[in-house]
């Protein structure tokens, strides 16, 4: 072999050697995209954060304590509801109510598998599995009296809060320094039955409101005490809430 070939041969493999270099550290030259910024399709995320921070922190509040909403970030709530409820209610949404349905077959934003992940995601994050094991909890849905049996609810609704709500929310209702009416027409209107259910049993530990069985009078309420209470709110209910247009204070601006 001539000399000549063989410097050939070594500058190759030198200028091959360097190339390999150069090549392997592309991945870190300056402006290369990190693959874990690409754009995601939307209906391709499975995060459990990234969904909930964009489906349900506005209305529900970070970590879901805080929010104009029902707590979320509780685990009563979480076993109260159940993981099935929560399936549901996210799917199809609350009518009545500012929570819609977020199911893209019902005309929201998210597949059935995103749903599934966002209430598996919540159930491992803020469930505590097992906390509530050794107790009964009330079911999810109560009922109303019916009937001639409605205005006995009402009436035994009336006592009940006397005795388990009135130290924060007034003897009427009509809220205290501690705690809100919770009578507010605008607040009923914006609740559905369920929700003030939800409210009585989970308690809002984030702003102080105790559960259904850490009350001051030392015991739980019961399956119908609890029912009986939301009946008699949700009576207060009226038919328009709010103050009509017609009364509106007429407009002191300048003209445009």
């Amino acid at each position: 072999m001539s000399a000549a070939r063989e410097t050939r041969r070594s500058r190759f493999r030198a200028l091959l050697a360097v190339s390999v270099v150069v090549l392997s550290a592309c991945d870190s030259l300056p402006g290369k995209p990190d693959p874990a910024d690409r754009y995601v399709r939307p209906d391709a995320v499975m995060d459990f954060e990234t969904l909930f921070a964009a489906n349900c922190t506005g209305c529900h509040g970070e970590g879901g304590r805080q929010g104009p909403a029902p707590l979320l970030g509780d685990p009563l709530y979480l076993a109260y509801a159940g993981p099935r409820e929560l399936r549901r209610i996210v799917s199809d949404g609350v009518p009545g109510t500012s929570m819609p349905a977020f199911l893209d077959e019902k005309g929201g934003t998210l597949r059935a598998a995103q749903i599934d992940a966002l209430v598996a995601g919540m159930q491992a994050s803020w469930g505590m599995a097992g906390r509530f094991a050794g107790r009964r909890l009330p079911p999810y849905r109560g009922t109303r009296g019916g009937d001639a049996g409605l205005a006995y609810a009402r009436a035994r609704g009336r006592a009940s809060f006397q005795i388990f709500c009135a130290k924060c929310h007034a003897a009427q209702g009509g809220g205290t320094p501690k705690a809100g009416s919770v009578f507010e027409p605008s607040f009923l209107a914006l609740v559905s039955d369920q929700g003030l259910r939800t409210a009585v049993v989970a308690g809002r530990p984030d702003l102080g409101m105790p559960a259904y069985y850490a009350h001051a009078v030392g015991r739980p309420m019961s399956d119908e005490e609890i029912a009986d209470v939301v009946t008699w709110m949700a009576a207060h209910r009226v038919e328009f809430p709010g103050r009509p247009f017609s009364q509106a204070a007429p407009f002191v601006g300048k003209e445009p």
